[in-house]
C-alpha cells in the first residue's frame, strides 16, 4: 500500500444518480492515474452525503495514510472551496499532527472544460 491518498471532493446532492456519477469519475482516475502515481483514490462529499470529507479523512488515517491530496470537483471558487474545504482541513490537521493535506484547485477555466462544452453543443445542434 502507498502512503498517499487522494480524495476527489464533489459537493454532493439529494439524487442518488450523483453518487452514481462521481463513482464513474473516480474509477476512470484510477485507472488513468494507475501507471502514473502510487495512490489511494476514494470520492468524498460536502453535503448530503454520509461519505462526507471529515468521514473520508478519518477512514484514510485509520488506514493509515498521512499523505493526503483533496481535489475538488467542483466548477468554480465558490465559498466552499474558500472557506469550508479549507476550515475542515485545518481543524481536522489539527487533531491530527502527523497529517499532510493539500487541497488542489476547481475544473475551472481549463480550455479541457470548454472543449467538452463544445463537444455537449455539437451534440445537439
Amino acid at each position: 500500500m502507498g502512503n498517499k491518498a487522494i480524495v476527489i471532493l464533489a459537493h454532493g446532492s439529494r439524487e442518488d444518480r450523483t453518487v452514481d456519477t462521481l463513482h464513474s469519475i473516480v474509477s476512470q482516475v484510477r485507472e488513468q492515474l494507475a501507471s502514473e502515481v502510487d495512490a489511494f483514490v476514494e470520492e468524498a462529499f460536502m453535503q448530503f452525503r454520509s461519505e462526507s470529507l471529515k468521514y473520508r479523512l478519518d477512514s484514510l488515517v485509520e488506514r493509515g495514510y498521512e499523505d493526503i491530496a483533496i481535489i475538488p470537483y467542483f466548477l468554480f471558487d465558490g465559498v466552499h472551496i474558500k472557506e469550508d474545504i479549507p476550515a475542515e482541513i485545518a481543524e481536522f490537521e489539527s487533531n491530527n499532527p502527523n497529517v499532510k493535506i493539500k487541497l488542489g484547485k476547481t475544473l475551472g477555466t481549463d480550455s479541457r472544460m470548454a472543449s467538452i462544452v463544445t463537444d455537449r453543443i455539437l451534440e445537439i445542434l
